[in-house]
């Protein structure tokens, strides 16, 4: 496969697992009759099991022993179900909470992070209009960080988690597939453990067959996305899956605002615009950038 289709393949697949997670406060909301931290443990251990299923399926469970059999690998898949966790709890909560305009804001500044990470650690470059992009949106985020009033911290959680979470998955060689199953398996006896905890009100039947359905399928929508992410995180450079973020938290701004009925307010617009205006410079540098090579190949290929 050459480097070209590969890295169109990753993007495509960070793309898909964006879109999913923009729209995921519409099913969150949906379960607001369980618990966040019910809710939480219910995604992981059915994501786990998934991921096993689909292992056994394709005859590749043995990778999964293979990977628990190396300290390094193993340590950082624990270290970036952790960060997950982290990350699904506080967006759970903030969903269930009333607070999606705030958790949109934390995927915006998600991003930046990941630039961070991508210039300072991976010694990733920026031209010229990425910078300028870049720039712009953090004057956007900083400006909106501003106009809350105090610290945003469930902005910030989701924002520092998920970079972090990308950092580590791109260092550690092991599909999407495996390498999901390993951060849910290492966590499964404590998510376990605390539905025992939890007893009966934790039990299949509490909240109603529906919510039972709802449930068990969060293991699709937790898992499908982050195997989209992690296909796409490991193809594309970590300053670009960066920038595609803004897709998510775009959506789940309008779905805040304009189903949900969180306010939102002029300042918090020219914020937003800001990110948008950076998103657009990013987008056609990427498009011209794109079409140059095909425009030096055709003069070329007249030649021959």
């Amino acid at each position: 496969m050459s480097t070209t289709t590969d890295t169109s393949r990753g993007l495509a697949a960070a793309t898909a697992a964006f879109l999913i997670w923009g729209l995921l406060p519409l099913y969150m909301r949906a379960l607001d009759a369980v618990p966040p931290a019910e809710i939480m443990v219910h995604r992981l251990l059915w994501c786990c099991a998934l991921t096993l299923v689909i292992l056994l399926l394709k005859g590749q469970l043995g990778r999964i022993g293979a990977i628990l059999r190396q300290p390094g690998p193993a340590a950082l898949l624990l270290l970036s179900a952790l960060l997950i966790s982290i990350n699904w709890l506080v967006y759970v909560w903030a969903v269930s909470a009333r607070h999606v305009v705030e958790a949109s804001l934390g995927y915006f500044i998600n991003p930046l992070v990941s630039v961070l990470l991508g210039v300072v650690v991976l010694r990733e470059r920026l031209n010229r209009p990425q910078w300028v992009a870049v720039t712009i949106a953090t004057l956007g985020v900083v400006w909106l960080t501003l106009q809350v009033g105090r610290l945003p911290w469930i902005a910030m959680v989701l924002a520092i988690s998920f970079a972090f979470y990308g950092l580590v998955r791109k260092h550690v060689v092991v599909d999407a597939i495996t390498g999901l199953s390993v951060e849910t398996l290492l966590l499964a006896p404590l998510a376990l453990g605390y539905l025992l905890w939890l007893g009966e009100a934790g039990a299949f039947g509490a909240h109603g067959a529906a919510i039972d359905g709802l449930l068990v399928a969060s293991g699709l929508f937790t898992a499908v996305p982050l195997m989209l992410f992690a296909f796409g995180v490991r193809r594309v450079p970590l300053a670009t899956i960066g920038l595609i973020q803004y897709l998510g938290p775009s959506l789940q701004l309008g779905i805040g605002v304009w189903l949900f009925g969180e306010p939102f307010t002029y300042v918090q617009g020219i914020g937003f615009g800001l990110i948008w205006g950076a998103l657009a410079i990013y987008a056609l540098d990427g498009l011209w950038r794109r079409r140059r090579p095909l425009a030096v190949a055709a003069p070329e290929a007249e030649g021959i």
